[in-house]
This record gives C-alpha cells, structure tokens and sequence, in this order.
C-alpha cells in the first residue's frame, strides 16, 4: 500500500502540496549554496558531514541504469542509517529548472542525487521544510521508506 492509497480524495492534493514544498525548499536553498548536485559529489558530502544534510533526493527518469540503482542503494542505506530524510523525485526536467540545469562551464549538472544542507537555523525552521519532514516521516510510519514525488510541470 503506497501513501497516495491510503489518503483517499485528499492524496492528490496532499501529493500536490509536498511537491510544491519540495519546490520551495530547493528555491530558497539554492542561493544559500545549500544545494549539493551528482552522486559523486553527494557521497563526498555525506562522508564528510552527515549531520549537516537535512534531505536526500533521488532522482531518474530512467530505471533501467543498473550502476545508478546500486549507487541509489548504498546512498539510501547511508542516509537510513544516519536519520536523514529520502526522497524519491521522478520529472528530472523540472527539477533541471528548479536548480538551474548547468554547472558554470555549462556542463549539464548531475540530478540523480542532491542534497539539502543546513547553513543556517533559519533553513531548518522553514515551514516547507518542516512538511517535507512530516511527510516523510508519515510514509515510513506506512513502510514507504522512500515515498516518491512526481515534480508537476508548470
């Protein structure tokens, strides 16, 4: 039984409403530099500072990438064990436009994997935030450890 089953009418609006926050936390960290892109780069970061990731978000639009499932494994057991918050996030084409799509050398960024980090408190007492972190902790409480979120396109 996934989330969406289980809240009748209101899921879709629920779903709409997490996705809108998803969308909100990835705006106002961006410009903090709270942002951190690519599995590689992910890895690194939780390494080094577990503590300092408030949310991990997993994203592919193609399931078939054996080598990125196993990467997603690992980074899902890491963050399991070290209580961060994981998210499933399907449309990496709007998640390109949320985060800016290119790196400086206009490389394309790596979306398979980004971090939220805390630099400041003021993240951390985001009302987004704060709903993103209920839902997730509703979705394990329902053995959905990584519920999945479809980013609508605008």
């Amino acid at each position: 039984m996934t989330f969406e089953e289980t809240g009748g009418e209101n899921s879709s609006e629920r779903m709409e409403s997490v996705a809108k926050a998803l969308e909100e936390v990835l705006s106002s960290a961006l410009p903090q530099g709270c942002i951190t892109v690519g599995v590689y780069e992910a890895a690194k970061s939780l390494n080094a500072d577990p503590d300092n990731v408030v949310l991990c978000l997993l994203a592919t639009d193609d399931e078939e990438d054996v080598a990125l499932q196993i990467h997603f494994t690992l980074i899902q057991a890491f963050c399991c064990e070290n209580d961060i918050n994981i998210l499933r996030v399907s449309n990496m084409r709007r998640l390109s436009e949320i985060l800016g799509g290119v790196k400086p050398g206009g490389e394309p960024m790596d979306l398979h994997c980004v971090l939220v980090t805390n630099p400041q408190s003021s993240l951390l007492k985001d009302p987004a935030l704060s709903k993103l972190n209920r839902f997730c902790r509703d979705s394990r409480c329902l053995d959905q450890w990584v519920p999945v979120i479809n980013l609508p396109d605008r």
